[in-house]
């Protein structure tokens, strides 16, 4: 497997990514994503830069969000490693925050319970009522 330039270099010229440019991280984000998702308008990336490197926020449309995350995390997991790989070339330490989107499913219940729950998890004292017969 090539490195991430040669990666870049086969992409057609419309579409590649310049690696001289500023911020090339968001834009390297943004054309990976985008190509993954069914409403690519939708995607928004802010980008903000502390003393711990440069953190890129990723907010997609709700319907796509298990695309940009993946199963158990992984797609999110190898687009992080793809940006530390990019930052790297810069001397930079970049991360990737997905929040959930508003009136998520987990959102609801930590607004309602104040902690995440699982559907129909009991409480220990349930559990305990349970096993006495």
């Amino acid at each position: 497997m090539g490195n991430l330039h040669d990666i870049l270099f086969l992409l057609p010229d419309n579409d590649r990514i310049t690696m001289n440019e500023n911020h090339q991280e968001t834009q390297f984000l943004e054309y990976i994503v985008k190509a993954m998702v069914d409403n690519p308008d939708a995607v928004k990336i802010v980008r903000s830069v502390d003393d711990l490197g440069v953190l890129l926020l990723l907010t997609v449309d709700p319907a796509d969000m298990g695309k940009v995350i993946g199963r158990k995390g992984n797609t999110a997991g190898a687009i992080r490693i793809l940006l530390h790989v990019v930052g790297m070339k810069n001397n930079a330490r970049v991360s990737l925050k997905i929040p959930e989107p508003e009136g998520s499913v987990r959102d609801r219940e930590e607004t309602v319970s104040g902690t995440p729950s699982s559907g129909n998890m009991k409480s220990v004292d349930e559990a305990l009522d349970d096993l006495r017969l």
